[in-house]
C-alpha cells in the first residue's frame, strides 16, 4: 500500500536538494557565480541539509535511491517500501529539472547565442552539464577519467556517503551528533565528498538527482548531448555505480560496524541503539 506521507516527503525533499544543487551549477556556468568547487559543494551540502530538515517528519529523508537501497540491504527498511521511495525520488528530481529549465531557459538561450553553441551538438555539453553529470568533468578540470575510473569514483563516493549516514544516525554510535544536528553533518558529508570527486565526474552520488534533470535536458533539445558517451556510461557511472557503492557500504556496516557497536552496548549501557531502529 502506498504511504502518501512518505511519498510526498521523498518527492519534495529530492526536489529541493536537486533544485538548489543544480541551480548552483547553472549560476556558475551562466553567470560566472560559484566559480569554485568549494562554493558549489557547499550549496549542494546546504541543499541536502535543508531538504532533510524539511521532510524527515514525513519520510526517512533518504532522498537518494542509492541510500534507500542501502537501507534495505542493511535491514533498516522494508523492501515493500522501496518502489514508492524510488518513484518519489526520481519524480522529485525530474520536476526539479523542469523548474530549473523554466527559470533559466532565456538565460541558457542567451548563453548559447553568445558562445555560438547549437543545442544538441557536442559543444552543448557545456550547458547540458547543469542538468546531468559528465565524466570527465567538462569544467576545464584537466582530469583524465576512463569509464572504469568514473564508475569507481561514483561508487566510492556513494560508499562514503552511505557509511556516514549509517554511522551518524546509529543509536549505538556514542560519537554521533544529536538528532537535531544529524542533517547538518550529512550535508557536510555530501559537500566534503563533492570537493574531491567533482573534478572527476561532477560527483553525482545520487541516481535520481542525475536521471531526472538529465531526462529534462534530453527532452528540452540537448538530445544525445545529454548523455556522457556512446557506451552507456550515463547508466553505468551515475545509476548503477552509486547503488553498488551504497549496497557495499550497507553490507560492511551490517557485518562489521553494527556488531562492534552492539558489543559496545553490552560493555557500556549508556549506548542505546533502539532509538533509531
Amino acid at each position: 500500500m502506498l504511504d502518501k506521507k512518505s511519498f510526498i516527503g521523498e518527492l519534495s525533499g529530492t526536489f529541493i536538494l536537486t533544485l538548489f544543487g543544480c541551480a548552483s551549477v547553472a549560476c556558475a556556468i551562466l553567470f560566472d557565480e560559484y566559480v569554485s568547487i568549494f562554493q558549489i559543494g557547499l550549496v549542494w551540502g546546504l541543499g541536502v541539509t535543508l531538504a532533510i530538515y524539511l521532510t524527515r517528519h514525513l519520510s526517512c529523508a533518504h532522498l537518494n535511491p542509492a541510500v534507500s537501497v542501502a537501507m534495505v540491504v542493511a535491514g533498516r527498511m522494508n523492501m515493500k517500501k522501496l518502489p514508492a521511495y524510488l518513484t518519489a525520488q526520481f519524480l522529485g528530481a525530474f520536476l526539479a529539472g523542469w523548474m530549473l529549465y523554466l527559470l533559466f531557459a532565456p538565460s541558457i538561450s542567451g548563453y548559447e547565442a553568445t558562445h555560438d553553441i547549437l543545442r544538441g551538438t557536442e559543444a552543448s555539453v557545456d550547458t547540458a552539464r547543469m542538468f546531468g553529470e559528465f565524466y570527465p568533468n567538462p569544467g576545464d578540470t584537466g582530469a583524465v577519467v576512463s569509464l572504469s575510473l568514473a564508475m569507481f569514483a561514483e561508487a566510492f563516493g556513494t560508499f562514503l556517503l552511505a557509511i556516514f549516514v549509517f554511522c551518524l544516525t546509529e543509536g549505538c554510535n556514542v560519537g554521533r551528533p544529536s538528532e537535531p544536528l544529524q542533517p547538518l553533518f550529512i550535508g557536510l558529508t555530501v559537500a566534503s565528498i563533492i570537493f574531491f570527486i567533482a573534478p572527476l565526474t561532477q560527483a553525482g552520488l545520487n541516481p535520481a538527482r542525475d536521471a531526472g534533470p538529465r531526462l529534462v535536458a534530453y527532452l528540452a533539445g540537448w538530445h544525445s548531448a545529454a548523455l556522457p558517451d556512446a557506451v552507456g556510461g550515463w547508466f553505468w557511472v551515475y545509476i548503477l555505480s552509486p547503488i553498488i557503492g551504497g549496497a557495499i557500504a550497507a553490507l560492511l556496516f551490517r557485518q562489521i560496524f553494527e556488531p562492534l557497536m552492539e558489543s559496545k552496548k553490552e560493555d557500556n549501557q549508556k549506548c542505546c541503539c533502539k532509538e533509531n531502529k
